[in-house]
């Protein structure tokens, strides 16, 4: 029993020992990790923030078409309502004439 109680704690101890290593071992492995994962994580960025520009660019284009488009049809529609209007307007004095 003696041997135990001066035995036991010197095994404990050097498990102890050894799994405090091998957690500082993991911690720097995933510390570089995670730095390798910021780095790509960086590199995607500046592609996206360069694509962001290109869509960004493409989006005000078709904004400006957009607006000539519905500017244009706007014109249209004005016009074939003033033709339809003075028929209208025609058709109603004809009809007070022939009353």
């Amino acid at each position: 029993m003696n041997t135990l109680n001066t035995i036991l704690p010197v095994i404990l101890y050097m498990c102890g020992i050894i799994l405090l290593i091998v957690l500082i071992i993991l911690g720097i492995r995933l510390i570089q990790v995670v730095n390798k994962v910021d780095n790509t994580i960086d590199e995607y960025m500046e592609r996206l923030s360069g694509f962001t520009k290109a869509l960004g660019t493409i989006t005000k284009a078709a904004g400006v078409i957009s607006k000539v488009g519905d500017k244009a049809i706007s014109g249209m529609v004005g016009a074939v309502s003033k033709v339809f209007s003075r028929k209208s307007k025609i058709e109603e004095e004809e009809g007070d004439y022939y009353d």
